[in-house]
């Protein structure tokens, strides 16, 4: 008889450390992870023609066509290969050239 009153009255006690568990689980897990998911889709499919981008399996190359259902690579090689616009992962930035300071003219 003790323990039927201590269950009865301990109930509410539990649902609300589920909804505390449950609501922490989706603000410092869940969402960061969608948000980092939307970031990663939207990255990937900010490129266009002409810029060099890296695929989720690691290729890097150049884009030639770019279609709704199709983006075409051509390597350093000069190998075009076909992909869908979900396996461009990101687009790399191309490293600026350095410009030339020719000092050479300057004598003593």
């Amino acid at each position: 008889m003790l323990f039927a009153a201590a269950a009865k009255h301990s109930s509410p006690v539990i649902i609300i450390i589920y909804f505390v568990f449950f609501g922490g689980l989706y603000f410092f897990y869940l969402r960061p992870r969608n948000r980092k998911m939307k970031a990663a889709r939207q990255q990937g499919s900010s490129f266009d023609v002409g810029d060099r981008v890296h695929t989720i399996g690691g290729l890097i190359g150049t884009v030639v066509e770019k279609t709704e259902h199709a983006v075409t690579l051509r390597t350093d090689s000069g190998h075009e290969l076909h992909f869908i616009p979900s396996a461009i992962a990101k687009r790399i930035d191309s490293p600026v050239a350095p410009t030339s300071t020719d000092e050479q003219g300057t004598t003593n």
